[in-house]
């Protein structure tokens, strides 16, 4: 399991963002992922890169098509593959020392 953390910035729009966040949202539920709104990014979990990259693709879209004349697109991925992990797991993992 990918763990990717996406934030998509309109540009152009004024100082509000939540109007296209919300868009970006219902683009990323659209496939069905898991996902996490967090105050300054969204969360979610993937099975392969394909996948990771079909959804920032399908997010950053719905934010043009909501009339941002540019976006800004930020990505982070956290593939781990020697063993299977999820948003919770790294979550509970900190905690766990903290």
């Amino acid at each position: 399991m990918i763990v990717a953390e996406v934030t998509i910035i309109p540009i152009g729009t004024g100082s509000s963002a939540s109007r296209y966040v919300a868009e970006a949202l219902r683009a990323l539920e659209g496939l069905g992922l898991r996902y996490q709104l967090t105050p300054m990014s969204t969360v979610f979990e993937a099975e392969d890169l394909d996948e990771v990259f079909r959804a920032v693709k399908v997010m950053h879209e719905a934010v043009i098509r909501a009339g941002a004349p540019r976006v800004e697109t930020i990505l982070k991925i956290d593939d781990r593959r020697d063993k299977e992990i999820d948003m919770e797991y790294k979550i509970k993992s900190v905690l766990d020392k903290f």
